[in-house]
C-alpha cells in the first residue's frame, strides 16, 4: 500500500506548532473552520503531485484549493515550517543521526513558467526564466538548510546565505550546533575570499579549483547533496516552478525539506 501523505507521527509534531484558530463569534460566526489535518493533507497532495490549487479534488475533504493556499501562506508567515525544521533537526541530532564532520553544498536549476520573484534568465536553459535551489546537507543527505535565488545567481555568491541559513540545532547538552567541520563544493565555489569567509565561520572549505585536471576525488563527498536534490525534485511542485510569489515557493521548499528530514527519523 502507498504510504500516507501525512503520517500520525508527523502530524503530531506539526499540530504543536500551528497557531491556535481564531475564536468564532457568537453572532454571525461564519463558516466553520476546516479540519487542519485535512488542510495539511491537501497541501502535501499539491506539493507531491504538482497540480494546480483549483484542481485539488474536493473528494479529499480538504476544502477548496484557495483555502488550502491561504492556510499555507498563513502558517508560513507564522514560522511553522522553519520551527518544524529546527524541531526535526534537534530530534535527529539527539538520536546521533547528524554527522557534523562534513557537509556538502550545491545548487539545482528549476524552470519558472511565467517568471516571478527570485527568478532570472537561466544560463543552462537558453535564458528562460528560472530559479536555483541551494542546499547544505550533512554526510548522510540530511538537509541542514535550503534557499532559493534567481537562476543567474552564481553559486559562490549564494554560498554565505545558504550556510548562514543553517538554524541552531539543539537536542543535546551544550551549545547548539550550526557549522559542519568541513564543507565540500564543486568548481562553482572556487573563490579564495569565500574560502576565507568559511574559515571565519569555523568551517574548513574543500572546494575544487578551476583550471585544474578533473579527478580531485571530492565527488565521493559531494554525492549526498546530488541525491538530496533527486529527493527534493520528486516533489513535482518544486520540479517546475509555477508560483509567482517566492514566499509561496519557499514555503513549499521548506515543507519538502521537513518531510525529507522526517524520513530519516
Amino acid at each position: 500500500m502507498a504510504k500516507p501523505l501525512l503520517p500520525d507521527e508527523l502530524w503530531t509534531k506539526v499540530a504543536r506548532l500551528l497557531p491556535p484558530p481564531k475564536p468564532r463569534r457568537d453572532i454571525y460566526p461564519g463558516r466553520k473552520p476546516l479540519d487542519r489535518r485535512k488542510v495539511l493533507t491537501g497541501i502535501l497532495f499539491v506539493l507531491r503531485t504538482g497540480i494546480r490549487w483549483n484542481d485539488l479534488p474536493r473528494e479529499m475533504g480538504c476544502g477548496s484549493g484557495s483555502r488550502c493556499r491561504r492556510y499555507l501562506r498563513a502558517w508560513d508567515r507564522a514560522g511553522v515550517w522553519d520551527r518544524l525544521h529546527e524541531l526535526l533537526l534537534a530530534e535527529l541530532h539527539e538520536a546521533d543521526k547528524i554527522d557534523w564532520s562534513r557537509a556538502a553544498v550545491d545548487s539545482a536549476h528549476v524552470r519558472a513558467l511565467g517568471g516571478g520573484t527570485s527568478t532570472g534568465p537561466s544560463p543552462v536553459d537558453r535564458g528562460r526564466p528560472g530559479s536555483k535551489h541551494h542546499a547544505v546537507v550533512e554526510r548522510h543527505g540530511i538537509p541542514l538548510a535550503t534557499t532559493t535565488t534567481a537562476a543567474n545567481t552564481p553559486d559562490v555568491t549564494a554560498l554565505p546565505r545558504v550556510v548562514d541559513a543553517v538554524p541552531p540545532v539543539r537536542g543535546r547538552r551544550g551549545r547548539p550546533r550550526r557549522r559542519p567541520k568541513r564543507l565540500y563544493g564543486d568548481r562553482g565555489y572556487d573563490s579564495d575570499p569565500h574560502r576565507a569567509a568559511m574559515r571565519r565561520r569555523g568551517i574548513d572549505p574543500q572546494f575544487a579549483r578551476r583550471r585544474t585536471p578533473h579527478g580531485s576525488r571530492l565527488g565521493v563527498f559531494r554525492w549526498p547533496v546530488e541525491r538530496f536534490f533527486a529527493w527534493l525534485h520528486a516533489f513535482r511542485r518544486l520540479r517546475l516552478r509555477t508560483d509567482w510569489d517566492d514566499l509561496m515557493h519557499d514555503a513549499f521548499l521548506t515543507l519538502a525539506t521537513c518531510v525529507i528530514c522526517f524520513n530519516f527519523l
